[in-house]
This record gives structure tokens, C-alpha cells and sequence, in this order.
């Protein structure tokens, strides 16, 4: 290579070098404006996001406020209400109502009663936060209040141990309790209560338990169809065929589940009665007894105790 074409090559490569922070300055400045634009675009893109938030997480309009101490506070139910009931997870796998709600006993029996051994599994219903986790020796034994993003509130009562704590996040079908016998309760059972601004709706309007399932994507609470439309769901996906009254409910309760080709029965424990007695009367022993339902020989039987006997 001689002299001249060295000198070319020197040239050319300084002017390349030269070029490159010129170049350098011409992009960002092209840059600048288009800079500008995506943060207007992610400032639109945030607040579409919290929009459509706050739209689908109406809790945030019915409640002025977030305590833990009281399971529920009624205040005013607006005319009309949509609930989404999608995303949900059965609180229990337990197809078996024992008790429905309304009238009982001469009071209100404001949530649904689901048969459930101690110790099983119970589940948030829907997503949301836990508000309140306590202990009611005379009324909820062992329960939890989840408040859900549709607006809904849900409590789950009678439980045997807590496994969630208050204002945590949970998720729907995320472990929040096991099933029990405490507080005010005539044997294991699972108490769920639906409630919207703090007044008890009828579960059976959204819950399926016997074909585990909820009625559909939504429920459209509506004020002046609730009494009839509650009073239906209980006729539809209630305690079928039998009373809540003491006076005229069967010995004997035959639940049909959809997953089975014959029916589960029931006795419901009389003042007097005794393992036993229960066990003669249903050809059985006292040993199967106990091992359906998870009990002792010793176990002190209630009146409107609910027992497996098949």
C-alpha cells in the first residue's frame, strides 16, 4: 500500500469516527418527542388500568370504611346491584346442606349450613382481603370475614383453626380455615353467610353446593325481586323437602348428590338419643358410626346433631 492510499484510508476513518457523535446527536434529539409521546401513553395506559380497576372491584364504593371489629355493619342495599360471581371457588367440596337460610327456630338464620367434618379444608369463596379473623364463644365459634372485589362479603363460621390472619390477601379457593364444632353449633358444620353492605343475602341465589357450581357469571340483586327470588333459590338448591323446624323435621335425611346413584342418609340426633340407640335403629354399629363421622365412642350427642349413618 502506498502513501497516498495510507492517507486515504486515515481519512476516511476519521471522518467515520468524526460522523458517529453527530449522528449520536441527531437521534436523540429525533428521540425526544417520541420520549414525550410513550409517557403520555403510559400515563393514558396507568389510568385506563386503574379505571377498569375501580370498575371491577365495586367494593371500593360500597363500603365508607375498613374495620376489624365488627362482622358486619348494615347499611343502606342500593336498588340494584351486579354481583360476578366469576373467578369463584366452593368454600367447601361438601355437597350436603344441613339447615337453609330464613326462619329457624323462632329467629333468623341468617347464612346457610353445609355438612362438614373437623379438620376439613375451607376456602375463600372469591378473591379479596381478609378483615376480620376472631373467636365467638356464643355465636360464630372460630370465623373469618373476607372482603371480595365483587362487593360481596362472606363469612365462614364454626371452624375449628384459623389459617389466615387479618388484612391479608387471598385469593379464591386459597385455604382459610378448617371445619369445627365451635361457638353456637350442634355438631360440625360449615356457617356461610353472603352478605352486600353488611345485610345477609341468601347464598342459595348464588351457590350451588350440591352440584358444586355457581348459578352463573353474574347475580343482578335487585331490591324488589329479592323475597321472591330468595325464596325460589331455597326451593331450587335449599335443604329440598325439609323443614327447619324443629316440630315437623325428619329422623332421617335422605340427600341425593348428583355424583352418586344413591342417597346418603342422615339422622338427626333427638334429646335422649345415644350411639347406640342411633346404631340399632339403622342396623348398623357404633363403630361405623364413628368412623363416617369422624367421632369417639365417648362423644357427648347433641339435639339437631347431624350424623352419617350409610
Amino acid at each position: 500500500m502506498n502513501f497516498t492510499s495510507i492517507k486515504k484510508f486515515f481519512l476516511i476513518a476519521f471522518a467515520a469516527f468524526v460522523a458517529v457523535p453527530v449522528s449520536a446527536q441527531d437521534l436523540l434529539a429525533k428521540q425526544a418527542p417520541v420520549d414525550r409521546k410513550m409517557k403520555a401513553v403510559d400515563s393514558m395506559v396507568l389510568k385506563r388500568i386503574i379505571e377498569q380497576e375501580e370498575k371491577y372491584n365495586p367494593s371500593a364504593d360500597l363500603y365508607e370504611d375498613w374495620n376489624n371489629v365488627y362482622a358486619h355493619n348494615e347499611t343502606t342495599l342500593p336498588d340494584s346491584f351486579r354481583i360476578d360471581l366469576r373467578g369463584f371457588h366452593m368454600p367447601t367440596d361438601s355437597r350436603v346442606l344441613t339447615s337453609n337460610f330464613g326462619a329457624r327456630w323462632g329467629r333468623q338464620h341468617k347464612g346457610l349450613d353445609i355438612k362438614v367434618y373437623i379438620g376439613d379444608t375451607i376456602r375463600a369463596a372469591f378473591s379479596g382481603k381478609i378483615r376480620i379473623v376472631k373467636y365467638e364463644p356464643r355465636g360464630y365459634g372460630k370465623y373469618v370475614v373476607i372482603r371480595h372485589h365483587n362487593g360481596l362479603e362472606t363469612i365462614y363460621g364454626h371452624m375449628s383453626k384459623h389459617l389466615v390472619v387479618e388484612n391479608q390477601e387471598v385469593k379464591a379457593g386459597d385455604p382459610i380455615g378448617l371445619g369445627g364444632n365451635t361457638g353456637r353449633s350442634t355438631g360440625s358444620h360449615l356457617h356461610f353467610e353472603t352478605r352486600l353492605c353488611g345485610v345477609a343475602l341468601n347464598p342459595a341465589l348464588m351457590f350451588d353446593f350440591r352440584n358444586q357450581d355457581v348459578v352463573g357469571d353474574f347475580y343482578y340483586f335487585k331490591r324488589n325481586k329479592y323475597a321472591s327470588e330468595s325464596a325460589q333459590a331455597t326451593r331450587l338448591r335449599g335443604v329440598g323437602g325439609i323443614s327447619t323446624s324443629d316440630s315437623d323435621q325428619d329422623d332421617e335425611l335422605a340427600i341425593a348428590s348428583p355424583a352418586r346413584t344413591s342417597n346418603v342418609h342422615f339422622h338427626k340426633v333427638k334429646k335422649g338419643d345415644t350411639l347406640q340407640a342411633i346404631a340399632r335403629k339403622h342396623h348398623t354399629t357404633v363403630a361405623k358410626l364413628c368412623q363416617l363421622n369422624h367421632i369417639g365412642k365417648t362423644i357427648r350427642l347433641k339435639p339437631g346433631q347431624i350424623l352419617k349413618y350409610n
